[in-house]
């Protein structure tokens, strides 16, 4: 090859070099703003998966990229007042979402993702990804039961005692089902059972769809109750119609006999909203049952909510905990889509969507949108806010509660019960009766300290980027001297490493399928990709909060937040039009070129299959629906009522 054209292409090169220079953003110090995320605590981590991003600077014009990496917060690991954040890059092929939640098992040190929109628009059919944080590595889950479509802002929770996962209500969409056309709210439960890998449908308390709640676990009962209350519900038997689902109106769903109950909250009941996040701490005697929340979307006209109120149970009170008029604050920033994780007494609320278009201000950049609520108010100065505290075990009842309960800050609740009685006496059974649940030992092992070796471990800096592409320019003079040796070179080592590699490991950048099963020693067994990881730059203590993004993905196409269809006779548009404020054109950005993991030997002896399997139907569009179940044909209908009562008639 001659000279000329060797180097006829280096002008081109270089331009693209520096293009993709400017492209790029560093993911720790050019975040803003994180929301529509899923998080999970883990071994004594906070696991942050997907979501969207706004990069800094913001205005009301910034657009909304997708974050393609899962963040690991070390709850040990104290950085300017929170827990340090590392970047998890994933493989392309594992989906990157908003709307979708991370069920934990934290025996056996996993999270699986379970529903979501995906970000670009364009959903692949649904397969159950997990990631193994003992192992860092992603892989695929074949369960058995029912088939199931993947489902977007419903509302989730895990029995941890029984490793089961729930996720109720939510919306099927376009850019969660492949090709199908409709936005369809359902009304029925996904339940995943972890350690037998199967999936099971459970019919909701009523034919009404949901969607954009929250739902808590609470350890009462005989084995646990998850509770349910906000969000947008919808007329029975018309889809399109919806409405917001009044605070005061709570759903009870017993795990131990799977039976629905519904109950009546008073007191401050907040406005109705959606989108908001919760989090549960109890009374040491187990008196008081005290779910805080945040935040929120308003449902209709309004930018939201930045408030924080407490459901206090078995009295079914509301609490408005902050602002208070003692606290002297005064207006707050609206914040909606974002998540809550109860460590011990402290809620680590991470990121949100800022509505207000006049708040164009980063989400406290230098720790990436943590904010800490210290729900019993243990720090030294009393207060609500605060940074947190790994070392704070135990959780103290505040004042803004026994005040409306009575008794103290060990518990001693003197209002337990509602304020006109149960409606239903069984409800009242299960309350009386308080649940430990039990812990579960891990059916397989884990690596020793010496572990799997640990990812390569980069610094994120900004500077080290731009030094790098500009080094890059001169360097590439010197490199393209050198480019058949080095290719040559490069393809015998890579024919010798081939020729090693274990036939079951896939080493084509895309995870095979996997079966999920239990070995009969009792280890979970699979095949594992170790995920490269870019280590946090340490942070001072300061301002506001945030959160990242490593490749570059385009802006997405939607709106955060989907249109409230209310009572308006043109839905086409929002009715806050605010909520809207961040949805731009898609702009293309340079794709970065897709990153093969590293074949690894495979800790455990999953069945690989490594044939495809024929193509399943897609969904037929299909118009929305009420009393509905998500099944793998899209919605199928069920018909179970809440037991009648009295007040019921």
């Amino acid at each position: 090859m001659s000279p000329r054209r060797m180097f006829g292409g280096l002008p081109l090169t270089l331009l693209s070099l520096v293009s993709i220079s400017v492209q790029l953003k560093d993911p720790l110090q050019d975040f803003c703003r994180l929301f529509g995320h899923q998080t999970a605590v883990v071994d004594r981590q906070l696991l942050i998966d997907g979501g969207l991003v706004n990069w800094a600077p913001v205005s009301a014009t910034s657009l909304n990229y997708s974050s393609t990496s899962l963040r690991s917060a070390d709850l040990d690991t104290n950085n300017g007042g929170f827990p340090q954040h590392t970047i998890v890059v994933k493989n392309d092929s594992v989906p990157s979402v908003n709307g979708g939640i991370l069920w934990a098992d934290e025996a056996n040190k996993i999270v699986y993702q379970y529903g979501g929109e995906y970000n670009n628009g364009k959903p692949n059919d649904f397969q159950l990804w997990y990631y193994d944080v003992a192992y860092n590595t992603w892989n695929i889950s074949k369960p058995a039961g029912v088939e199931v479509q993947r489902a977007s802002w419903g509302a989730g929770a895990v029995a941890q005692d029984r490793a089961i996962g729930y996720y109720y209500g939510g919306w099927l969409t376009g850019a969660s089902v492949p090709g199908y056309e409709a936005r369809t709210p359902v009304s029925g439960m996904v339940v995943y059972d972890m350690l037998a890998n199967t999936f099971r449908n459970e019919s909701g308390p009523d034919d009404i769809p949901r969607a954009e709640g929250v739902m808590q676990y609470v350890p009462v009962g005989d084995a646990g109750l998850l509770v349910y209350f906000g969000g947008i519900e919808f007329s029975e038997g018309n889809g399109n119609a919806s409405r917001g689902m009044a605070m005061s109106n709570i759903l009870v769903y017993s795990i131990g006999d799977n039976r629905w109950y519904r109950e009546t909250a008073t007191g401050e009941v907040p406005e109705m909203r959606r989108r908001f996040c919760a989090g549960l701490a109890y009374a040491e005697d187990r008196s008081s049952y005290n779910i805080y929340l945040y935040g929120g979307a308003s449902v209709g006209d309004g930018v939201g909510f930045g408030d924080v109120y407490v459901l206090s149970l078995p009295s079914f009170t509301w609490i408005k905990f902050w602002p208070r008029p003692e606290d002297k604050v005064g207006a707050v920033s609206p914040h909606h889509s974002l998540t809550c994780n109860v460590v011990n007494s402290q809620m680590i609320i991470m990121g949100g969507h800022f509505p207000n278009t006049t708040d164009n201000f980063c989400d406290v950049p230098d720790i990436y949108g943590q904010h800490g609520l210290d729900l019993g108010k243990q720090n030294s100065q009393g207060a609500k806010w605060a940074s947190f505290n790994p070392n704070l075990t135990s959780y103290q009842v505040p004042n803004e509660i026994t005040e409306c309960i009575g008794g103290g800050s060990t518990g001693g609740a003197t209002l337990v019960a509602p304020a006109a009685g149960f409606r239903e006496g069984d409800l009242e059974v299960q309350f009386s009766r308080a649940y430990t649940p039990g812990v579960r030992d891990p059916i397989r092992a884990f690596p020793a300290k010496d572990g799997p070796p640990e990812p390569e471990r980069i610094k994120s800096n900004k500077r080290a980027i731009i030094g790098g592409a500009v080094g890059g320019v001169v360097a590439i003079l010197i490199i393209c001297g050198g480019v058949f040796t080095a290719f040559w070179r490069r393809k015998k080592a890579k024919d010798a490493y081939a020729a090693q590699i274990d036939p079951m490991i896939s080493t084509s950048g895309f995870l095979p399928h996997v079966e999920h099963v239990k070995s009969p020693d009792g280890a979970l067994k699979g095949a594992t990709f170790y995920s490269p990881t870019i280590a946090s730059t340490h942070f001072s203590p300061s301002s506001q909060h945030g959160w990242p993004q490593w490749t570059h993905a385009s802006p997405t196409h939607e709106s955060p937040l989907p249109p409230y269809a209310g009572h308006t006779p043109d839905r086409s548009l929002p009715r806050d039009v605010k909520h809207t404020s961040l949805v731009q054109t898609p702009q293309e950005l340079p794709a970065t070129e897709p990153k093969e993991l590293e074949a690894t030997p495979a800790k455990f002896d999953f069945i690989v299959k490594l044939s495809p399997e024929p193509p399943k139907p897609r969904p037929k569009a299909a118009p929305p629906v009420s009393g509905s179940w998500i099944g793998r044909s899209g919605v199928g209908s069920v018909k179970k009522s809440l037991p009648s009562s009295p007040r019921d008639r």
